[in-house]
């Protein structure tokens, strides 16, 4: 179906400003572009501004520019550290009545100081981070978990629907980051156990690329075994789809979390140690699909 269908009168007079176009960002905006949003877009690095202006969407050379040309700003962009430095730009340049959707995975203690800073300036704040990869985000498949109030979310799903299947409010600002959170323990530990799972199947003379169909409707299934799995036993680690880094560090922010709240999380911080260890080897910026490595190489097997 058609992202049209999101399109209202309400929406159209909503200009979005969206930040970052990377893995996820830039799909992001083809969806936006294609649902009839008025659009401009900003990124630190030039090379994929000259993507989106050959994409027919107009761009814009500093983040006030973006702000005065926008209702809703969209922020998705790598880390915590990134995101603060984009709020604190665009603070001076924010106006009462506009409202900020951070799309980004960071930790919600950060969130929460972000969205008192844009609240200084009358503007409102959601967090809004996504699961889905980039499939997701071509396809406007998306899982979106929201922090904050009912009205900015209510406003919020006006663009987020045309990025996703499902939205959902969680609570309060900080409460999306902190269900992202829980999504990346479940995804970083169903991510090692499939690379380990491939390679007991190998060494044990079963063909891996039939494990995904196998357990296809079973207990076992997920949408990272059927994404997972086929690339492991292909050792198809490109294009990249889920980098390394980025899982490690939304588990650094677990391991924050937990910490904070006192709670028990044992299998993530294994997975953290398996990937930390995956990321020094030289696979940081490399697919997630790339640690069944770990597992070929008996000097570099885990224990």
């Amino acid at each position: 179906m058609s992202p049209s269908r999101f399109v209202t009168k309400a929406s159209i007079m909503e200009r979005i400003g969206f930040i970052g176009l990377g893995l996820m960002g830039l799909p992001m905006c083809r969806r936006l572009q294609a649902a009839g949003f008025p659009l401009t877009v900003w990124n630190r690095s030039t090379d994929k501004l000259e993507q989106a202006r050959a994409a027919g969407m107009t761009t814009a050379t500093t983040l006030p520019e973006l702000a005065a040309a926008s209702d809703i700003l969209l922020l998705c962009i790598a880390d915590a550290a990134a995101v603060t430095a984009v709020v604190t730009q665009l603070q001076p340049a924010l106006r009462a009545g506009q409202l900020l959707i951070d799309l980004s995975s960071i930790d919600p203690d950060t969130t929460r100081r972000c969205a008192e800073q844009v609240r200084q300036q009358g503007a409102s704040w959601v967090d809004a981070p996504v699961s889905g990869g980039v499939k997701g985000a071509e396809q406007g498949t998306l899982v979106i978990m929201t922090g904050g109030s009912a009205v900015d979310i209510q406003r919020a799903s006006l663009p987020l629907q045309a990025l996703s299947q499902r939205i959902t409010r969680m609570g309060d600002v900080g409460s999306g980051q902190v269900t992202k959170i829980c999504n990346q323990l479940i995804v970083a530990a169903n991510a090692m156990l499939i690379a380990e799972a491939v390679a007991l199947a190998e060494n044990n003379g079963v063909d891996a690329s039939l494990l995904a169909p196998a357990l296809a409707g079973g207990f076992a299934d997920s949408l990272p075994l059927q994404i997972l799995a086929p690339r492991m036993a292909a050792r198809q680690a490109e294009p990249v789809q889920w980098k390394v880094a980025t899982l490690l560090k939304d588990l650094d922010n677990a391991g924050q979390l937990s910490r904070q709240s006192q709670s028990a999380t044992p299998l993530a911080a294994l997975a953290s140690q398996l990937l930390r260890l995956h990321a020094a080897q030289g696979h940081a910026m490399a697919d997630l699909s790339s640690v069944i490595n770990l597992y070929q190489d008996q000097e570099t097997k885990p224990c």
